[in-house]
């Protein structure tokens, strides 16, 4: 069965770490997409993320996705490596998804360097697998919303999941996939980032499993409560028609393009007028409180990550 690990297993993998190393100032935790490590006065921020199912625009989202989790840590996305597999000797669709990288990292000012490419024919579609740096000068984490915090949402839920939908199910989606295919364009949240973190406590890019996952490994990361109510949540009239036509909870689709963050009370207005002049949308969804991990959406609590709801219709 696709999918993320279960929590068991996810504490296996971030328990083995190899050797110590102070310099390390974050490394493998639940809930925290990048490592922080300290180089000289400044913290470089490294994130790697691995994409296969996106079918047509596979190479687009593997950058976004890695440059997303660097940025939503306080750090500027600037060094990408990338290794590309492909299911068979297939110069074709090496062509397109490198092409992809390359466009994508260029318009977010990203350099490629490094990789391995290679054939593997055990594989049923090509996976590209993404490793980002970046430098800060103060590391953002995930786990770090504090009590009395607000939650902030910019631009709305399923981006990801809606642009993934137009295209791997443009047959069954019908005409409504033009409405959401020009979403591949807002995946990033290289700028979002860029806004926020001069406020928030904690930043998060909700992927698999969108704003729900999202939500639970913030509160996780932070051993905090998270209430939210589902109406706060904003979801976009394409994105509610194709997940309507699909049978998918936007809350709970692919949720790139979409950045969580946790802000002080008294800098919410603050925060979302810059948002705004920057031309980005952006809505308090919710507050955090004390507790011990657990997300409360809509009076119902949720301690177990769902799997994402894209899962069920590629299977």
């Amino acid at each position: 069965m696709i999918g993320k690990l279960d929590p068991e297993d996810l504490a296996t993998v971030v328990s083995r770490t190899g050797a110590r190393d102070d310099d390390v100032l974050v490394g493998p935790t639940y809930g925290e997409d990048a490592a922080a490590i300290r180089v000289g006065d400044r913290t470089l921020v490294v994130s790697s993320d691995p994409l296969s199912l996106a079918r047509e625009r596979l190479g687009t989202l593997a950058v976004s996705v890695a440059c997303n989790d660097v940025a939503a840590s306080g750090a500027d996305p600037r060094w990408l490596t990338n290794v590309v597999f492909l299911p068979d000797d297939d110069s074709e669709t090496l062509d397109a998804v490198t092409e992809q990288i390359d466009d994508a990292a260029t318009d977010l000012g990203v350099a490629i360097v490094g990789g391995h490419s290679e054939y593997a024919p055990d594989l049923s579609r090509p996976t590209v697998s993404m490793t980002c740096m970046g430098l800060t000068d103060e590391f953002v984490p995930t786990g770090g919303a504090e009590p009395g915090d607000r939650l902030l949402l910019t631009k709305g839920a399923g981006i990801e999941g809606t642009a993934i939908l137009a295209t791997d199910f443009r047959d069954e989606v019908g005409a409504a996939a033009e409405r959401g295919e020009s979403f591949f364009g807002e995946i990033s949240v290289v700028e979002d980032a860029r806004i926020l973190r001069g406020y928030a406590t904690a930043m998060h890019d909700p992927t698999e499993g969108g704003v729900v996952t999202g939500l639970l490994e913030m509160a996780e990361a932070a051993g905090v409560r998270l209430d939210v109510a589902r109406d706060d949540v904003p979801v976009r009239d394409a994105t509610r028609a194709l997940c309507e036509t699909m049978g998918v909870d936007p809350l709970r689709i692919f949720g790139s393009g979409a950045l969580l963050a946790a802000v002080p009370e008294g800098s919410v207005d603050e925060a979302l007028g810059e948002l705004r002049d920057a031309g980005i949308a952006g809505a308090e969804i919710g507050r955090v409180g004390e507790g011990d991990g657990e997300l409360v959406l809509d009076g119902e609590v949720v301690t177990e990550p769902p799997r994402d709801d894209l899962y069920d219709l590629w299977e």
